[in-house]
């Protein structure tokens, strides 16, 4: 994946996965709860603090600051997905058993 021009460099593999987020953000608080719960490693990076993250939101998300996005080691990302949205994009990489 090529980042775009102001897009923050994406953290090297101590994580599986990226969510982009804000902290007064519910459905961010819970799907990281989630993945905190099924051992599923993911770094935050807060778009309201983090240089080029929400222009990398609005970049997959139409023009839009969607919260949480996830983004997946390949590249490809997710819009306020459910876990089970998750662990099975995980399994397609080969990063989760389901």
């Amino acid at each position: 994946m090529t980042a775009a021009p102001d897009a923050p460099s994406i953290p090297e593999a101590s994580s599986a996965l990226i969510i982009y987020s804000t902290p007064w953000c519910g459905p961010c608080h819970t799907l990281k709860r989630l993945l905190t719960e099924h051992d599923i490693d993911y770094t935050v990076i807060n778009i309201e603090e983090t240089p080029g993250a929400a222009e990398f939101v609005m970049s997959v998300n139409r023009g839009n600051q969607t919260v949480p996005t996830v983004l997946f080691p390949d590249g490809s990302t997710l819009t306020n997905p459910r876990l089970s949205d998750v662990t099975a994009r995980l399994g397609e990489l080969g990063r989760w058993a389901t």
